[in-house]
């Protein structure tokens, strides 16, 4: 009976669980379909949301872009309205302008008119004239044709005489052409600077007590000073200086210098003058030497006796008509060396005669006669080479040429003496030849300005357009050239260009 009632309840029990199971199962499944129906709403809901609101941002988006394009074509419509009143404002302008210019070429058409009028007055004028003058001169227009004719043929037998003359002298001026293309290459290949000196020294003083001590007790430094240099010492009312005075440039630089040195030292008497004064002279001979030495170097000359090179050294402080010797002997050796180049000859020769050509300046305050035969007997002394003495001796003429190398050093010592600007005095006169040039081109009618060119080897002038003529131009150039031959003198020849220059000018606004 129990197994029984137990298997009865094990029954029951599966039943119910069944049950039980099954109610749980409807339930979930229940609440599932519920959760996923309020799923299904809750996406529609945010569906529907998102939709409004992405109709409401397409909206506005709609409504920018269209208040952009508004004012875009606004703007648009601006500019263009602007456009069109200044196309109307250049459509009036230009309007005015076509007036301006029919009445202008109205006025010009009736100038012409006049102008016209008049010249056929000045015909009938000129006419009557040419009549009157026949009356007068008792020839027709042809026989006055012939006269004038004949005139102009005995001006043109000048100028063909004067063309002969030039066509014999071709051949000389042809030899020369070379010659001269040397000079000139060596001259700008070759320009040094010169500086004036003087032949007194000017000393600086700190104060004019300094005079008093410089002078000594009774003089006794000054006569000191003066005895053992060979300079005149000059104490003058000049404030705070004293000038130095000698023929020597030597002496006269190793007393500015011993004085120097004793003004700054203060120690001034006797003793120490000469003990000073033979310092500085050794100083100054060193100097001397070097100087002589750097020119050598400078021009490529190897060697040389050592008296002749110290008395290179001395034209250091030699100077002529304000030019430094040195400086000049310098510039002498190289333009001969250059020119010897392009003749093909010895340049090293040319060079060393060159700067040994005024030699003797060194010394021509110690002995008499001219610097060049000064120099040739120094030369041949410390046993320079012919070619070298001959042409120290010969290039100031004192002596004739034998050799193409005193030809080469005349004409270099000519060029570095005579360019302007080298010497005081050339300068001058060159400034004055150039001066009188141009003045005596613009003395003719018509001229306006002129120019002197190419250191005064070519004068440029300029004439008014409206007094001349292409035709005239050619006869102004020629009376000035005539009258340069009558009034000036100068080397070589001038060339003369007449310029008639018509300039217009217009604006564009």
């Amino acid at each position: 009976m129990l197994p029984v009632m137990l298997t009865a309840g094990v029954a029951v029990g599966i039943v119910i669980g069944l049950l039980l199971y099954k109610f749980m199962s409807e339930r979930k499944l229940r609440g599932a379909r519920e959760r996923a129906d309020k799923l299904i709403k809750d996406a529609f809901q945010e569906a529907d949301r998102q939709k409004r609101e992405t109709l409401t941002e397409a909206r506005e988006e709609i409504h920018r872009l269209r208040q952009d394009a508004e004012r875009d074509i606004k703007e648009r419509r601006g500019e263009q309205q602007r456009a069109e009143r200044r196309l109307e404002q250049k459509e009036e302008n230009l309007e005015r302008k076509m007036d301006n210019l029919s009445r202008k070429e109205e006025e010009l058409q009736k100038r012409q008119e006049e102008l016209q009028k008049r010249l056929e007055q000045v015909e009938e004028v000129r006419q009557k004239q040419v009549g009157r003058l026949e009356e007068i001169a008792r020839m027709s227009r042809e026989e006055a044709k012939e006269v004038l004719l004949r005139e102009v043929e005995d001006e043109a037998a000048h100028s063909i005489g004067l063309r002969i003359k030039e066509v014999e002298e071709k051949a000389k001026r042809e030899s020369e052409r070379r010659s001269r293309e040397i000079v000139v290459s060596a001259i700008q290949r070759c320009a040094v600077d010169h500086t004036s000196e003087m032949s007194v020294s000017v000393v600086n003083l700190p104060s004019d007590e300094m005079k008093g001590r410089i002078i000594g007790r009774e003089g006794r430094n000054i006569r000191a000073f003066e005895t053992f240099t060979g300079v005149d010492l000059i104490v003058d009312d000049t404030p705070e200086a004293v000038t130095l005075s000698s023929f020597d440039p030597v002496r006269r630089e190793v007393a500015r210098v011993s004085l120097e040195r004793l003004v700054v030292d203060g120690r001034i008497h006797p003793a120490r003058i000469e003990e000073v004064i033979e310092k500085v002279r050794k100083e100054v001979d060193e100097k001397i030497m070097e100087a002589g030495e750097e020119a050598l170097l400078e021009t490529g000359i190897k060697s040389m006796h050592s008296e002749l090179v110290k008395l290179v050294g001395q034209l250091r402080y030699r100077s002529s008509y304000g030019q430094n010797a040195l400086s000049h002997s310098l510039e002498v050796a190289h333009l001969a060396g250059i020119m010897a180049a392009e003749l093909d000859i010895d340049e090293s020769l040319a060079r060393r005669a060159g700067l040994l050509h005024d030699i003797g300046k060194a010394v021509d305050h110690k002995v008499e006669g001219p610097h060049a035969i000064i120099g040739r007997d120094l030369a041949k002394r410390y046993g320079e080479c012919p070619e070298v003495v001959s042409a120290i001796a010969s290039h100031h003429e004192d002596e004739e040429m034998s050799s193409v190398y005193d030809v080469l050093i005349a004409s270099a010592d000519a060029v570095s003496a005579s360019r302007p600007g080298a010497r005081r005095e050339s300068l001058e006169s060159y400034i004055r030849r150039l001066e009188k040039l141009e003045t005596l081109a613009k003395s003719f009618k018509g001229v306006t300005k002129a120019y002197a060119i190419q250191a005064g080897r070519e004068v440029r002038v300029m004439v008014a357009p409206n007094n001349t003529d292409d035709g005239s131009i050619h006869k102004l150039a020629f009376d000035i050239a005539r009258k340069i031959e009558d009034e000036m003198k100068y080397p070589g020849q001038i060339k003369v260009i007449v310029i008639r220059e018509t300039r217009s000018v217009e604006y564009a606004k």
